[in-house]
């Protein structure tokens, strides 16, 4: 789950991470009172879940209150990467001298989280590790040890920052790992973590990105998901406990498993199809959830044929076959179907569906080949 920069840094600062002065509003009056109550002069900055906000012109420094409610009203107008704005954070105006990046996400290959930094704050961290990878500064955190202080001091060292402010920049590295390990997270970052004027540390803008599959245990954070900018489908899906991602292909899936779900969608492109999208059931799924799966995928237009492969394990292929039945009487879908049964009473599965003339298949690649042809019909 994605959170909002203002959401983000609200979370930073409850672990001390100093943060500017400003509050978010949904109307350009708001945003003048705002800008009012900061002294005047602030930055207006687009909240929506896409980066690129400044370039696309969604962040701008206001040299009054009118100014400020000016600017709002052109940004909340505004649609970002096909996200329309509906909210600005209205921060007071920074003295800047130095940007820095700092962040954590998990390292896969290390199995372990890094924090990662780079004296080249404000841009794109791709972009820096891209062309210049020797700008970053990387250190490996022990989930059980947690962030130690010897390793941002060796952080400090690494992007020249200034000694006096080591103190202050081991407190907030720490208080970003707290925030990162306790709210589950997969990705909390500060870009740029600024000095200002006075010399001080402050986080001038913020992310972070929330574990879905921890959020049973944050249902305080759970509350901070902005739907309006989610697609509708995957919004639907949640409701169903589906794992639904919209793709740009033809070929829908509907598979029970995420590992079986991906292979299915690399035999796809295999044989020359596009999927349209990665949909998990996960196991068990009965006809009302098989049915919500298959409404879902079929709100996509692109859809011009659907692929099941069901591995029957925890439920039998027969009674996962009578699912789709009831699903595709309820649904009465327009495309072709194609389903791929293994498993436990497969082909008695197999007979009940081919017995209501739906395509079947005993292997993957003999249904990726059938359903790319369906497709292309």
């Amino acid at each position: 789950m994605k959170l909002h920069e203002y959401q983000s840094k609200l979370i930073f600062s409850k672990y001390g991470i100093p943060i500017p002065k400003g509050r978010v509003a949904a109307t350009a009056e708001a945003a003048r009172q705002i800008a009012q109550e900061l002294g005047g002069r602030a930055v207006i900055k687009a909240q929506v879940l896409v980066g690129g906000r400044g370039k696309a012109g969604g962040i701008k420094v206001a040299k009054d209150p009118n100014d400020a409610e000016q600017l709002a009203t052109q940004i909340l107008s505004m649609e970002i990467k096909g996200l329309p704005v509906r909210k600005v954070l209205v921060d007071e105006a920074a003295s800047i001298e130095t940007e820095i990046y700092l962040g954590i996400t998990n390292d896969r290959a290390a199995r372990r989280p890094v924090m990662m930094a780079s004296a080249a704050g404000g841009v794109d961290i791709e972009e820096v590790a891209r062309e210049t990878p020797e700008k970053i500064i990387k250190v490996h955190i022990d989930p059980l040890l947690g962030l130690r202080d010897y390793q941002t001091r060796d952080i400090a060292a690494g992007i020249d920052l200034p000694r006096e402010l080591w103190r202050d920049f081991n407190a907030i590295a720490l208080a970003l790992w707290k925030a990162y390990s306790e709210n589950d997270a997969t990705l909390a970052e500060i870009n740029p973590l600024i000095i200002n004027k006075e010399k001080k540390l402050v986080a001038l803008d913020g992310k972070m990105l929330i574990d879905d599959n921890a959020m049973f245990r944050h249902a305080d954070l759970a509350e901070l998901r902005d739907i309006d900018e989610e697609a509708p489908a995957e919004t639907e899906a949640r409701k169903y406990g589906l794992s639904y991602i919209k793709l740009d292909g033809t070929i829908g899936c509907m598979v029970n498993g995420a590992g079986l779900a991906m292979t299915s969608m690399d035999v796809i492109k295999l044989f020359g199809g596009e999927p349209a999208n990665f949909l998990d059931i996960g196991g068990g799924a009965g006809a009302d959830k098989v049915a919500a799966a298959m409404k879902i995928i079929l709100t996509d237009p692109n859809v011009k044929a659907v692929l099941f492969n069901i591995f029957g394990g925890i439920t039998r292929c027969d009674e996962v076959a009578k699912g789709i039945l009831v699903a595709m009487d309820e649904v009465k879908p327009k495309v072709p179907m194609v389903v791929r049964l293994v498993g436990t009473n497969a082909e008695e599965g197999r007979k009940l569906l081919e017995n209501a003339h739906m395509i079947t298949a005993e292997t993957l690649a003999d249904a990726a080949q059938k359903a790319v042809k369906a497709a292309t019909k």
